[in-house]
């Protein structure tokens, strides 16, 4: 045979051999790691922001253990084609979830040319400008490595690689590596499946929700007067009790214990169900580390519970401590509007839209301690309608880190001092009228090894004519062992603001709305915030804490009266 043809039909052979493979051919690309620099100081914590690009894609994420992340946390990767001039940020979850929202170039910044130029890690790099929501950003990029790609897409998309973007000249997200990489053809930058496509607000709110531990108490629940109470047996269980005639809801719930960078925000909606008046309402929690608890007045009547006896003849029951009673702590304190969403077909105002419900949102993360576990929460709201008004809250619990948190929880001192808001004001509890003439007194006895203790304090007035307390300012006076800790005058004149709550208000002749009204402390449609005041010199031992306000007098049958509620927090050494 022809030693040339013998060559031939052997290289054939080869040729068709079933296991051999053609290698495909890499392409080139590159990953880069990224800094964040913060007034002209590295940051060297946390994890760093990578990419790695083509020269028709791009894909960029953040680089962390996963094992140290809290499990809610979704793994986000942002991906830009520049091909088809859109963009993908993809979301996977825990349990392997995927979702994703596409975004195109059009709505991202435009980007302007200065004509000026740096050198970044080797690269000549062109300036861009922009700004995004009144943030002046600066984009530096460069087309050498013949790659496209960017660590933020939010700030605009430039037409190659993006190695600095500064953000109003002290925040800056800058190459600290750029290294060549081979790119397989069979495992595109831009994966094929990503997942359901949502609009963005819609795909952001599915993050953010998964980490948040949010904990509903009451589901648009009635408050009202006079209707038929049945209450559960069961008193162990998550059912919703209904006491003082049906104006507390209460309900005993398993709470999350949380780390303590953790934020807490009470969230809660309103809406009038037949009521047409502005109605005192509170969030509260029962402490039950004592002989007695507040549930005994709710369950078997208020004069079962202690009472503070004033100098005007009157028992005030359930309002101080004691070495056998803590009083209600409040969470948040609230007030109805005029009549919404029940009265806003029967209201019409020129120019006025009305709002279907009030919704109050509250943080309240210094009551952790006691917004843990097993805890019993109510809600009151003060009327006299069958029809009432209706409720949902919810608690909600926002991490304060990415990451499980390593570090073992602070001991903290909570002592709720005194509550004179009559939350069982349909149950024969007496209103906060003990101010006449004379002061409210408390007593505590602060551990040892306590500090940074501060006071929170509530406080409105009430008195619904031109001389009451709710129209006029009245200075509020607080003692500790006799002398005065603070004084503070409640007082709020942007009641106007909250018109469109109150479809039920009253309009007086020269176009003022009763709503629109200064008030001693609150208006109708909104929370009323606590004030801190810190209490530095609180040694071990016991202590008295007084209220003393100037409380105007009767006239005829109309009085005024004050809710005031005071709690003392602290951390243990």
């Amino acid at each position: 045979m022809n030693p040339g043809k013998l060559i031939i039909i052997i290289l054939l052979n080869l040729i068709t051999i079933p296991n051999f493979a053609v290698a495909v051919k890499p392409s080139a690309g590159y990953e880069i790691t990224y800094q964040t620099i913060v007034n002209g100081k590295p940051n060297n914590h946390g994890a760093r922001t990578r990419i790695i690009c083509s020269s028709t894609a791009s894909k960029a994420w953040t680089a962390s253990d996963s094992s140290k992340l809290i499990p809610t946390i979704a793994v986000e990767t942002s991906y830009v084609d520049y091909a088809s001039k859109k963009t993908f940020q993809a979301a996977q979850f825990n349990n392997g979830l995927l979702i994703h929202t596409t975004t195109d170039f059009s709505t991202y910044p435009v980007l302007a040319e200065t004509g000026e130029t740096a050198v970044i890690l080797g690269y000549t790099c062109k300036r861009l400008k922009t700004t995004l929501r009144s943030n002046s950003i600066d984009i530096w990029y460069t087309s050498d490595p013949g790659v496209k790609g960017t660590p933020s897409m939010g700030y605009g998309i430039p037409e190659g690689l993006v190695l600095k973007i500064v953000r109003n000249g002290n925040f800056e997200l800058v190459a600290s590596e750029i290294k060549p990489i081979r790119l397989k053809e069979q495992e595109p930058v831009i994966p094929a499946q990503m997942g359901d496509n949502l609009e963005l607000s819609l795909y952001k709110h599915r993050i953010t929700q998964n980490i948040i531990t949010t904990v509903p108490i009451f589901v648009n629940e009635q408050i009202s007067f006079g209707n038929k109470i049945e209450n559960p047996a069961d008193t162990t269980s998550e059912k919703t009790f209904k006491y003082a005639s049906g104006t507390v809801l209460l309900k005993k719930v398993k709470l999350p214990v949380v780390p303590d960078d953790t934020q807490l925000y009470a969230e809660l909606y309103q809406h009038s169900n037949g009521d047409a008046y502005d109605r005192n309402g509170s969030v509260f929690v029962i402490p039950t580390d004592k002989e007695k608890s507040f549930i005994d007045g709710l369950r078997n009547g208020s004069e079962k519970l202690p009472f503070f006896k004033a100098k005007n003849g009157k028992s005030y029951q359930g309002v101080t401590a004691s070495e056998q009673f803590s009083p209600l702590i409040e969470i948040m304190r609230f007030f109805t509007p005029f009549g919404i969403g029940q009265f806003n077909d029967k209201v019409t105002v020129y120019g006025q839209h009305w709002e279907d419900s009030t919704y109050y949102k509250q943080e309240v993360t210094e009551l952790l301690p006691v917004l843990e576990g097993e805890q019993w929460i109510g809600v009151f709201i003060g009327n006299y309608d069958k029809g009432g008004h209706r409720v949902s809250l919810s608690l909600k619990y926002y991490p304060g880190s990415r990451e499980i948190s390593k570090i073992a929880p602070k001991k903290q001192w909570i002592a709720p001092l005194f509550n004179t808001l009559n939350v069982m004001e349909m149950a024969g509890q007496e209103y906060g009228t003990m101010f006449e003439g004379d002061t409210l007194v408390s007593q505590v006895t602060v551990p040892e090894g306590v500090k940074n203790i501060r006071f929170r304090y509530i406080t409105t007035g009430h008195g619904g004519w031109d001389g009451g307390d709710e129209y006029n300012q009245r200075m509020n006076t607080i003692l500790m062992d006799g002398k005065i800790l603070f004084q503070y005058t409640p007082w709020r004149c942007d009641c106007a603001t909250y018109r469109k709550f109150n479809p039920a208000s009253g309009n007086f002749w020269n176009g003022i709305t009763s709503s629109d009204g200064s008030r001693s402390g609150w208006c109708p449609g909104t929370a009323t915030n606590p004030v801190y005041f810190p209490v530095t010199t609180l040694a071990p031992g016991k202590h008295t804490f007084s209220v003393a306000i100037p409380m105007g007098k009767k006239e005829g049958g109309s009085f005024s009266s004050w809710n005031v509620s005071g709690i003392l927090l602290g951390d243990y050494e």
